[in-house]
Order: C-alpha cells, then structure tokens, then sequence
C-alpha cells in the first residue's frame, strides 16, 4: 500500500478530470501536469507545477517531447525499499512520484476517420503516455496507475476512506488494467501500420507474432446456444465492418445472427447489380441479381423458400416500399441487413416489431487481409479468400461450347459459390441459384442436394463447383437433371474420364484452375 503525495497527471481524455483533481488536491496531493492538461486544471482554479518546471528541460519538438525525462521515470521507477535506488534518486535530486494519471493519444478515434493521412496517424502515437504508464505499472506496489477515466471515483473514495492511502489490492487491479491498455493500444498501432504497408513485399505475408486488439462493443444475449455466454468486440485496427452497423428496430442481436449477417454482407457486395442473398445457418438458400431489388429478392427467396423461413437477408441497394411488401409476404424473417430503408419501407416494416433492421453500407467495407480460425491451443491464418476470377483464366475443355448466357451464369455461379460451405455446388439459371447443395461430405450428395431444390427448374442450368469433380459421377448425375453446362476447377487425375462424360451428355464444360473451399 502507498500513501499518495505527488501526482503527475497528463490526459488526452480530460472527462471527469477536475473533479478528480480537486479531489486530489484536498488530501493535499501536489499535482504535476503537462500542456493542455496543465492549462485546465488551473483554469478550475487548481495549483498545478508544469513538468517543464519540475524537470528542468522544456517541452520541445512540437511536444513530442515532454516527459521523457529520469526526473519523471526515476521517480516512477525508483522501488522504496531498495537503499541503492533511495541513495541514487537523492544524488540526483529526483522526486518521487506516487501516481500517475494517463490516458493516451486517440490513436484508435483517429484512425476511424475516411482517407486518414499516414502523417496523421503517426502524430497520433503516443510515445510518453505508455512510457509513464508502464514505469509506473512496473513498479505498482508503490505507484498508484489510473489509465481509465471510469477509476477517478472509486479511487479518490479509497483515498477519502483510507487517509489518502490505497490497498495493495487497487494497486494491482491498476497495473493490470494499465498493461492490458497498452497492449490493446500497440495492437492497433501494428494493424493499422501492417494494412498500410501490406503492398510492401518486402516483408513476409505472415507476421511472425500475431496480436489481437479488440473492444468489447456489447454483451449479446446469449452464444451459438442458450446455455453459451457471448459478446461482441471490435476489432480495434478496423475502420469498417459489421461493428459500424446501425440497428433502426427489433430485437436484441444475437451471436448466430451476426454470424449470418456477416455471410451475408459478404455476398451481396460481390455483385455490382441490384442483388439481394437469403442465409440461413451461415449458408445462402437464395440468391439473385436483378435490374430491381424487388425482383432479385422475389428469385432469391424463390430458390429455397422452405428453407428460407426465420432467415437473415442482405441486400446491397437501398430497400423501398415494393421490396418491403415482397419481404413482409414472404413470411418470417429475423434480420435484414442493408445501406438504407426508404421511410415508406421503414412503415411498413415497424408492424414487425420484432423484425432486425440493419443499415450498412456493405461497399464500403475494406478487404480485409486475414481470416482466421481457433483451434485448440492454437490459432490457424490464412489470406482470405479475395480471389477474383477474370474471363481470360477460363478454359473450355468440352467439345461442346457453353453459350454466352452460360458463361454469364458461370460467372455469376463462381462469385458466390467461395460463400457456401464445401463440398458445395450450385445451380444457376440467368443470374440466380436455382439450387444450392453445401456442406456435404460427398460432392456428389451435394449434386443430388442441389438438383432436389432446383426441381424442374434444374433443366438447362449451369452447374457450379467449387473443385474439380474426381469422378465422372456428379456429371453423369447432372446430366440427367437437364444440366447443360459445368464450371468447375479441374486439376483430378480423372479430368480425361470427366471431359469424357461430358462430352457424351452433350454438356459444355469450363475449367477456372481455381478452388473455393469453404471449411
């Protein structure tokens, strides 16, 4: 436990700092400031000693340099009972300082801003603020470290109750606060640092450490079942994202539906057209694009309507009033997630109580650079799967030619199907699925799966693969259904007996030399 006489205090945040600093001043707590802080606190009226004073040497270099000083670390670091520590700070005429109260430079805020300037960011880092912190956490069984401003009234009622005396017990809970701050804090530094320098090949494209940055944002009502805890947290280098999204009605968003609002952001901003994707279990059971959102949600919703039921749906157009009724007509849905709700929509939606709206602009999301996976003791990172398929990749392997309304559904077939979980196939007719089959440990169930939600429709489709076909099977399968045309990876050791088939069912088959696996 400390008693405390000295405090140097030095904030970015000045919220609640006055009264916290009259609070100090009371138990007759010598304060020593910094610049603007300095200047607040006297304006209440409060005696403060710059540290410019205090050490000797001024502020200089635009006040990048203010506390980087042994006066200030040497009466943070100095530990009490050490004679050789005692006997040093005395030789050199170092007073000791016994709490510090910080908060830092808002690196975070300020990278939140659009088309932030490199200069802007780096003037952001701050330098003195976690030095002081962490000296001061270092040696925390003598120096009391605030780094939260929410600490000021617990704090000063400890000093009040105690005789300006605080517990070995707050001591540490501040030290660990303070050190879980500037890891956070450095986090977003090197994020926001490695996404700006990403282009630079002159590093490797795996950081040898990974660090995490995350706020929590919200505690949600429950996890992937009732009996799991769970909250949201944003990730703290990220401009963008689901953590921006804006909820205008409904209920509380639980943890599967962000799960799928996220599958489905992810879909639609695929497509430059008027689009819109129903998902269910972080798979999409429908989706379609159109010259008219109404008209690409009533065929999304058409591919798998039983499944559709209690789905999240994404669009990537502004929802007015037609497509509202569509959506209302089409029976219970949980979330529908997109940038704007004209306000005849918003009406006619707010007799749904319980309906999520949800306005993000899915545009203007960055890609971003990793994706992730937990494992038990460990974590798995990969580049996310950006890949982008470009015509001239293509390769028509079948004597027959797929016509150009295929290729056009090819193209469309191969945006989405890196979004169903493999094995996955898709059918398309036009520029919406017609059947999905995903998730399935057997390419060929997930054919059948596909081709059993199509129905009639299935005859003259474009069927989708997400890798090569290993057996003339699936083809054989779809051939049978009406399917007239595959895109598929191609690269098995059967490709001659698959092209082989295909020929013999009169079906056009293309070859991208890509693979979308989805685990």
């Amino acid at each position: 436990m400390i008693k405390v006489k000295r405090a140097l205090i030095s904030v970015s945040d000045k919220t609640g700092l006055v009264d916290f600093a009259k609070g100090l001043a009371k138990l007759g707590v010598e304060i020593i400031s910094t610049g603007g802080t300095a200047a607040l606190l006297r304006s209440a009226d409060l005696k403060i000693r710059e540290v410019s004073e205090y050490t000797g040497f001024p502020e200089m270099l635009d006040g990048r340099v203010k506390t980087l000083h042994p006066k200030i670390h040497g009466g943070l670091l100095a530990v009490r009972d050490n004679p050789e520590h005692m006997k040093q700070i005395k030789a050199h005429d170092i007073g000791l300082i016994d709490m510090v109260v910080v908060n830092l430079y808002p690196f975070e805020k300020t990278i939140q801003k659009k088309n932030i300037s490199l200069e802007d960011a780096i003037e952001n880092i701050d330098i003195g603020g976690p030095s002081m912190l962490r000296s001061a956490a270092k040696n925390y069984k003598s120096v009391a470290v605030i780094c939260n401003a929410d600490r000021y009234a617990e704090v000063l009622q400890e000093l009040n109750n105690n005789g300006g005396i605080l517990s070995d017990k707050v001591l540490t809970n501040l030290a660990i606060e303070v050190f879980e701050r500037t890891c956070r804090y450095d986090a977003a530094i090197y994020g926001f640092l490695n996404n700006r320098f990403k282009a630079d090949n002159s590093f490797s494209s795996f950081p040898k450490d990974f660090t995490f940055s995350f706020s929590k944002l919200q505690d949600l009502r429950y996890g992937e079942n009732p009996h799991q805890a769970a909250a949201f947290y944003k990730d703290s280098a990220q401009l963008d994202g689901l953590s921006k999204l804006q909820q205008l009605q409904g209920k509380e968003l639980s943890f599967n539906n962000i799960l799928d609002l996220n599958a489905a952001v992810d879909i639609v901003r695929e497509f430059d057209a008027p689009a819109a994707v129903i998902i269910k279990h972080n798979n999409p059971c429908g989706v379609a694009q159109d010259k008219t959102l109404d008209k690409a949600y009533l065929k999304a919703y058409k591919c798998d309507s039983l499944s559709a039921f209690g789905g999240i749906i994404g669009f990537n157009r502004p929802v007015d009033a037609k497509t509202a009724a569509a959506v209302i007509k089409s029976g219970f849905m949980e979330c529908i997630i997109a940038p704007e709700f004209g306000e005849e929509a918003k009406k006619l939606f707010s007799a749904k109580k319980n309906l999520r709206l949800l306005v993000l602009d899915v545009y203007g999301i960055n890609q971003e650079r990793y994706d992730f996976k937990k494992v038990s003791g460990g974590l798995l990172l990969q580049e996310k799967d950006n890949r982008v398929l470009k015509a001239e990749e293509l390769k028509i392997v079948s004597k027959v030619k797929p016509t150009k309304s295929q290729m056009d559904a090819m193209i469309f077939g191969w945006k989405l199907i890196k979004h169903v979980k493999s094995n996955a196939i898709v059918l398309i007719k036009g520029t919406q699925t017609i059947g999905i089959g995903g998730g399935q440990t057997s390419r060929v169930d997930s054919a059948i799966h596909a081709i059993h939600r199509a129905g009639k429709a299935a005859k003259g489709s474009v069927l989708i693969s997400d890798a090569f076909l290993p057996k003339p099977d699936t083809v054989t399968i779809a051939a049978k259904a009406g399917v007239k045309a595959i895109i598929q990876t191609g690269g098995s050791i059967m490709d001659e007996a698959v092209i082989k088939e295909a020929d013999k069912k009169k079906i056009a088959m293309v070859f991208t030399a890509i693979r979308h696996f989805k685990h």
